[in-house]
């Protein structure tokens, strides 16, 4: 079977070849069919199964042929659970949609793990850069990026995913509403990231697509795990009006800080939160773990939202 890729400048392990023998190569024609606005295809209704390694669960989605090397050019602590990697791609015809994910390939590593992206697409066009917050768990993949990742440590990525917001200049405008749970913020955040790119394309150049509002409901257990709630209340201040969030917190046991008060629901998001939103054209993005993307799948088929209007990612 036919494999195009960019091998990496180490040497690139023999799982990639094998693991090339499991995806068919996405003719250019497939790849078109694409629609601006594509999502998940999954059973009608969410059932948790064994826990699959990430090649295997993500065996049927799109995957680009490029694979680039990458290199660790930053890593912070986003939360006390998570790390934000800033990676620096090799590779100039590695490009992604604003919510995809990637394979990750260490050296050494026989496990591949599977990221979703935090960045935009605009950042790797001006950079060269993209972004992954990943939260410490044993699974090999995330325990190395916690415990033996550093600066100029080298990877390899693939992107993949049909999960992504990526509107072309003559599409109808739309609004947006973004519901994240947990770590399941990272591909809406790519998205949020994305939508401001637009605004701020329109604004400058007074051209291009015309985003509508977008509302993202984000929910944690308390505040200390909302990632990004900065850089999202930065969004807000930016684009008034055009980008709002409102933060959901289920078990919060601290003072709620002053700066995040105003944004901040103590509970669950709920029927009452959502039924404000639904019109013909508003799309929903869903993020989180698989009951909580059934939970709110339900809720929004009780106020009416039509199924295909409903886009979905499911954290694991």
């Amino acid at each position: 079977m036919a494999y195009a890729a960019i091998y990496v400048g180490f040497a690139v392990p023999q799982l990639l070849r094998a693991a090339s023998r499991i995806f068919p190569t996405h003719s250019a024609s497939v790849v078109l069919r694409h629609s601006a606005f594509c999502y998940c295809t999954v059973n009608s209704t969410i059932k948790s199964k064994r826990k699959m390694d990430h090649l295997e669960r993500t065996a049927n989605n799109f995957r680009q042929e490029v694979i680039s090397q990458a290199k660790v050019c930053g890593i912070t602590n986003e939360s006390e659970t998570v790390k934000r990697l800033r990676l620096a791609i090799a590779s100039k015809d590695f490009t992604f949609k604003a919510g995809q994910w990637v394979d990750f390939f260490i050296p050494g590593v026989s496990v591949v793990g599977g990221f979703s992206i935090c960045s935009s697409p605009g950042l790797l066009e001006r950079e060269g850069i993209l972004e992954l917050a990943v939260k410490y768990t044993d699974h090999p993949p995330a325990h190395w990026i916690h415990t033996e990742c550093t600066l100029d440590s080298e990877v390899a990525l693939r992107v993949g995913g049909d999960f992504f917001f990526d509107p072309q200049p003559g599409d109808s405008p739309v609004k947006l509403v973004l519901i994240a749970g947990g770590v399941g913020i990272n591909p809406l955040f790519s998205i949020l990231l994305h939508i401001a790119d637009l605004h701020g394309y329109q604004e400058g150049k007074g051209n291009g697509y015309k985003m509508g509002t977008v509302k993202l409901y984000y929910s944690a257990k308390e505040t200390s795990e909302l990632l990004f709630k900065r850089n999202i209340l930065g969004l807000m201040n930016a684009f008034p009006g055009k980008i709002t969030c409102r933060f959901h917190v289920t078990q919060q046991s601290s003072q709620i800080c002053k700066e995040l008060q105003p944004h901040v629901t103590e509970g669950r998001i709920s029927e009452k939160d959502l039924e404000k939103h639904v019109s013909k054209d508003t799309l929903w993005y869903i993020c989180g773990p698989p009951p909580m993307i059934e939970s709110i799948s339900q809720l929004l088929s009780n106020i009416g939202v039509p199924r295909n209007c409903v886009f979905f990612e499911k954290w694991w």
